[in-house]
């Protein structure tokens, strides 16, 4: 199993220690591009389909929060890269 698909293993699995980090591997991994927003916020925009995934990021800690794992699946989902 490569990296990228215990990634999204973990990620499908909904841990409580899923981390910024492993989020933007990932969202790389499938071919998005970090822009940077006002504030904590980061758009993700894949880079041929110009699909944006918008996410904030955490702070002060790097764990993410439920409701941000849920809104990444969901942005995997409606691209077509993932389907659970």
């Amino acid at each position: 199993m490569s990296k990228h698909e215990k990634l999204l293993a973990r990620l499908l699995s909904r841990p409580k220690d899923f981390e910024w980090s492993e989020a933007v591997t990932l969202l790389g991994h499938y071919g998005f591009e970090t822009l940077t927003g006002s504030g904590s916020r980061r758009k993700f925009v894949h880079l041929q389909t110009k699909q944006v995934i918008d996410l904030h990021k955490p702070h002060p800690g790097n764990i993410l929060k439920t409701y941000i794992i849920k809104e990444l699946i969901a942005g995997l989902k409606e691209g077509g890269f993932i389907c659970e």
